[in-house]
């Protein structure tokens, strides 16, 4: 199973990223999307010195707007459809989508007027495609078949009933009787057509912009969540492989158990796979989800590995995760089922949280890298196993993720402690040099890969934090880039560093 050496090189190759979703590009049109903002961003990477882009999961979004609580593990977002290559198509025109409004913050998504006004241009563009009669529709349609089917039926019924989750759908439906998806399909259809039309359009755009990235030298970080949402195609049709019950309710459900940061632990609410089910069916749900993951991406990171190995069972309906048990997951014998489906896509483990000594043996039999981050690292002493003179080489290091705060927040609030210990290790003197000392640190080291948030570089404060764990709403998710932050001299100075650190 070790694939930490595949043709005699590292697992993964030295190099810088940015951290950065697709929703945070700038464009006129309310949220980030596969446009000419996306391609001028692979050209800023490149200018200066990066080699991989690390983005956020691709997948729809649903209440919360988290990329994380997704209507499908297979499917691609909607919103991500950039809507100038459809005018350039001629399906829609300029004072069309300009008729629209899409929020009068370019540096915020809102996502409630997307929601409001994203589908109804789509569907014009779906009235004008031709795409129905083209061959390249027809053989994506059936190389996808396994997913879009019922994915786009799924989508249909969701908005016939006004966008009510899955579990309260008539019974009929809501169960798959054979009589009811015949009926369902017949009626929606023209509906069921359009939500295919939007596949058709993502993955286009995406493999495009894949393209351009891999032929600037630019490797794409994509993120998958071990769980998948309740509300999605997933648990609807392939309830068999989730713990429910024969009315096809959670039995169990999905967090983290009580720590220092939370009393009550996390109540994550996903419903839990029945690992036993799976293994009987050789791990296929899992097969064509990795093999999926692996066309769109380069390097797939596995958010919250320690699952895989063992996962924490919480009772549905509780209000809290404290009633929780550990239970044993899968192990090794999901890894050796989902290695011949990669092809040459690399694994990232995110190994944070409690990581137990079968963890740790999964991770390193794997040869999947793990991960360090940097704003835990200077918390207690010179023993701490995220500073970076601990670190070996096939190692991921971040400043943070999208559930921590920017460098300069996270600094800004630190005790005296922590601070004089990272100006000691750091050797700053000033609180206003540690962020950039601790990116420097960060590149110095030995890990293979060193990934920091655009935000660091940009030396933003908390307003521009990506999503705070444990909230909804508010102003996650709705950070963006505006236009001439990126300037060419970041992009030298940034150059600069990862080649003074052979990056």
């Amino acid at each position: 199973m070790n694939r930490l050496k595949l043709n005699g090189q590292n697992y993964l190759e030295r190099g810088a990223g940015i951290l950065l979703p697709v929703t945070s590009l700038p464009s006129p049109y309310g949220i980030g999307s596969f446009g000419k903002e996306a391609y001028a961003f692979v050209d800023f990477l490149e200018a200066a010195g990066q080699t991989y882009w690390q983005v956020l999961p691709l997948g729809p979004t649903s209440y919360g707007d988290s990329p994380y609580q997704s209507f499908s593990a297979f499917s691609g977002n909607p919103y991500l459809i950039d809507l100038d290559l459809l005018i350039q198509q001629g399906l829609l025109t300029q004072a069309e989508v300009d008729a629209f409004d899409w929020g009068d913050d370019p540096a915020s998504v809102d996502y409630a007027k997307l929601y409001e006004n994203r589908f109804q241009v789509l569907h014009s563009a779906f009235l004008r495609s031709p795409c129905q009669t083209a061959p390249e529709f027809a053989v994506f349609c059936a190389e996808n078949r396994f997913w879009l089917e019922d994915y786009s039926l799924y989508m249909a019924v969701k908005n016939y009933f006004g966008g009510k989750e899955w579990l309260a759908w008539p019974e009929d439906i809501r169960l798959r009787t054979e009589e009811a998806v015949k009926s369902y399909s017949a009626l929606l259809k023209e509906e069921i057509a359009f939500w295919k039309f939007c596949q058709y359009e993502f993955f286009r755009q995406w493999f495009s912009l894949k393209t351009y990235a891999n032929q600037k030298g630019i490797r794409i970080v994509g993120d998958i969540p071990i769980y998948v949402a309740l509300d999605s195609a997933d648990v609807w049709v392939h309830g068999d492989q989730f713990q429910l019950d024969e009315r096809r309710r959670p039995v169990r459900v999905a967090g983290v158990p009580p720590d220092l940061f939370s009393a009550a632990g996390q109540l994550w609410g996903n419903p839990l796979y029945d690992w036993d089910y799976m293994e009987k069916d050789q791990f296929t749900w899992w097969k064509n989800r990795m093999a999926a993951s692996a066309k769109l991406y380069d390097v797939i990171r596995i958010d919250h590995f320690i699952g895989v190995v063992n996962y924490y069972s919480i009772p549905a309906g509780d209000d809290t995760a404290r009633n929780g048990e550990w239970m044993q997951g899968p192990g090794e014998k999901l890894l050796d089922a989902i290695e011949n489906v990669l092809g040459d896509a690399r694994v990232i483990a995110e190994d944070l949280g409690v990581v137990t000594p079968a963890v740790r043996g999964l991770q390193q039999k794997s040869g999947y890298p793990g991960m360090k981050l940097l704003e835990y690292a200077f918390d207690s002493d010179g023993k701490n196993g995220n500073l970076p003179c601990h670190y070996e080489k096939n190692t991921v290091v971040y400043g943070g993720t999208h559930d921590n705060e920017t460098l300069k927040g996270f600094f800004e609030r630190q005790n005296q402690s922590v601070l004089w210990f990272a100006h000691s290790y750091l050797n700053t003197r000033t609180n206003h040099e540690i962020p950039q000392a601790v990116i420097r640190a960060g590149y110095a080291s030995s890990a293979d890969l060193a990934v920091f948030q655009m935000q660091d570089f940009l030396g933003l404060d908390n307003r521009a934090r990506m999503n705070t764990p444990s909230t909804i709403g508010g102003s996650n998710w709705r950070w963006r880039l505006t236009k001439g932050e990126l300037t060419p001299e970041l992009a030298q100075s940034m150059r600069l560093l990862a080649e003074l650190y052979g990056r």
